[in-house]
């Protein structure tokens, strides 16, 4: 052991001082001849045990010097690959164009910047926005300027350490298979910092204007708009929105009073643009924390509804009244039942639904989706966790069904088809007018929620993530899914399993039959499910973007009316204890 231990120290030394030739800027030189003067040799390790990958999702990683970290340099190595397989691609364009948008993140500025320098120093043309804009709106803007590609800069809401990169293809989706895989063999191909083109061509730079801000907002209204006199009776409800410190900020707001709404209440503290996201310890709208400001205001002020993006403003958490007139907080899985729900019923009554209508959801997310569609002759994908991959069935149905929605239970939405990636805009301006069309009926939001429990079964879900950190805990990770694969469960707090899928084998296994069955499946993931003769499902999968492995739970039960839902948590809350006692976590 301590003799890989020093052979792994003097491989990454051997790499560290690499980076201290004139290539690299000074301060990059400085920041690693701090690391390899440090005598705990940790943070050289971490900065350079590996080269950070640019997988599927592109890059997401912490900031700082290093070959495994966010910087100018493993940009510059996506970016110009990026660029060499674009010019491959399409080289029968007289000119090609991309998209470069960002989020609030420290650096995110100067990384976007460094990759339009490059992208334009390779011949490509840019648009690039002229400061922070939501993730959904680059997806807009790649389809609406004709481009071929795009990027943003962002880690989501990751912490405040961490920054991303995001890259897209002229469908204005992330890209997926095959051009994901053929980008990661181009980026592979850059070895050298001299391959990276970084002398930009000012010509071929084009600021974006507020156009496609008004476009994109209009172009919103017509389909999220479907009840306008609900809206209009209950325009002064009192919302609460928070941006938490990010790009939300830019046109939320703005959205929620073009649809009508005139009491949006801010959280002005965390109106601020920050990358330091000064008033959270995670600027994720999944955790309490993250809202606790923004309900603490809702309460001050009688508010209704709350809401919160996270700082790429793709997605949106929420908190309502319930009937003891206290806040609680919404789960995505929550959330996306409201929108399917909603979304499903006013088609209804609007004579929208003709057939050939479909919504996507994820195949973590709650089975009571499947039977919302069901009773309502709708059809319903299962994909994989990505919203790459609900994009790629719209793209698969484009002039053949009609979208009405696609969802995750990590609180992404999307209402819209002409954007391919999940939205907070879209999102919120949904909820307020969900809230308005409840009210009109006499109903909160949470009374929408327990009518759907009434009516389609009780279920309560939870995630859980394990966090293991750096080299070692990439290596525990793996250690888990291989024992969870290699030693499958039999049984889940007591209840027989009776299905499971893997998607790194594509299989499903009838347990009962000792039958095994194809997944018809785009491509493998490291994904296991265990499914329950109770309705009890749980889904396990190793964290595309974070150091951590994922549970999720999700338990079932019957209710006959309001007043049945609470005896129904309790009892789901005990089983729940019992699974992860199961699952020994």
């Amino acid at each position: 052991m301590i003799m890989e231990e020093n052979l792994l120290l003097k491989q990454v030394q051997g790499k560290a001082k690499a980076w201290l030739a004139n290539d690299y800027d000074a301060k990059t030189r400085q920041e690693v001849q701090a690391l390899l003067d440090n005598s705990d040799a940790t943070g050289l390790i971490e900065a350079f045990y590996k080269d950070l990958e640019f997988g599927t999702g592109g890059l997401r990683g912490i900031m700082g010097a290093g070959s495994n970290r966010m910087n100018i340099y493993t940009v510059g190595a996506a970016t110009q690959g990026l660029a060499n397989y674009l010019k491959k691609e399409f080289a029968e364009l007289p000119q090609i164009s991309v998209v470069i948008g960002h989020d609030c993140r420290n650096n995110s500025r100067l990384f976007a910047e460094k990759s339009a320098d490059i992208f334009s120093a390779n011949g490509i043309k840019v648009y690039l926005f002229p400061d922070l804009r939501p993730t959904p709106e680059i997806s807009y803007a790649i389809r609406k300027l004709g481009c071929q590609s795009g990027i943003c800069i962002t880690a989501s809401h990751n912490p405040k350490e961490y920054n991303g990169y995001k890259a897209y293809w002229d469908d204005g989706a992330q890209v997926i298979a095959p051009h994901d895989k053929n980008i990661i063999g181009e980026v592979n191909k850059v070895s050298s910092v001299k391959d990276i083109q970084f002398k930009g061509n000012p010509k071929l730079i084009q600021l974006l204007d507020d156009k496609i801000d008004s476009d994109y907002l209009r172009d919103l209204l017509e389909v999220v708009t479907l009840d306008k006199e609900a809206i209009q009776k209950h325009k002064d409800i009192k919302i609460v929105y928070t941006p938490i410190h990010g790009t939300g900020i830019t046109l939320i707001p703005k959205a929620l009073k073009a649809l009508g709404f005139t009491n949006i209440i801010s959280v002005d503290e965390q109106n601020v643009i920050s990358g330091d996201f000064p008033t959270v310890k995670s600027p994720n709208p999944e955790e309490a924390a993250a809202l606790k400001m923004a309900v603490e205001k809702a309460i001050a002020q009688g508010a209704d509804l709350v809401m919160a993006s996270d700082p790429d403003a793709d997605r949106v958490g929420a908190a309502v009244r319930n009937d003891k007139n206290e806040f609680v907080l919404l789960n995505g899985n929550q959330t996306l039942l409201i929108f399917f729900y909603y979304l499903i019923t006013r088609w209804q009554e609007l004579g929208r639904l003709k057939g050939n209508e479909y919504i996507v959801k994820t195949i973590v997310s709650t089975e009571l989706v499947k039977k919302i569609a069901q009773k309502n002759s709708v059809k319903m994908y299962d994909v994989y966790t990505g919203f790459k991959w609900i994009a790629d069935i719209m793209k698969q149905n484009e002039g053949k069904r009609t979208y009405i929605g696609g969802g995750e239970e990590s609180y992404g939405f999307l209402a819209e088809d002409f954007v391919r990636d999940k939205d907070a805009v879209s999102a919120c301006m949904l909820l307020a007018e969900i809230a308005a069309w409840a009210a009109d009926k006499g109903k909160t939001v949470y009374n929408l929620l327990q009518d759907i429990y009434v009516e389609y079964g009780y279920s309560k879900e939870v995630g859980i993530s394990v966090v293991k950190e750096g080299k070692s805990g990439a290596e525990e990770i793996d250690a888990m899914m291989r024992s969870f694969r290699e030693n499958p469960m039999k049984e889940l707090a007591g209840s027989k399993i009776f299905f499971i899928k893997d998607f790194v084998k594509q299989t499903g296994y009838d347990v009962a039959e000792n039958e095994h069955v194809t997944l018809d499946m785009p491509t493998t993931s490291n994904v296991l499910q265990y499914f329950a003769e109770d309705g009890t499902k749980v889904s396990i999968r190793p964290s595309g973007t974070e150091p951590k492995i994922k549970f999720y739970i999700e338990v079932t039960g019957q209710v006959h009316s309001r007043d049945n839902i609470a005896a129904a948590e309790a009892a789901a809350n005990e089983k729940i204890a019992a699974v992860r006692q199961s699952l020994g976590i």
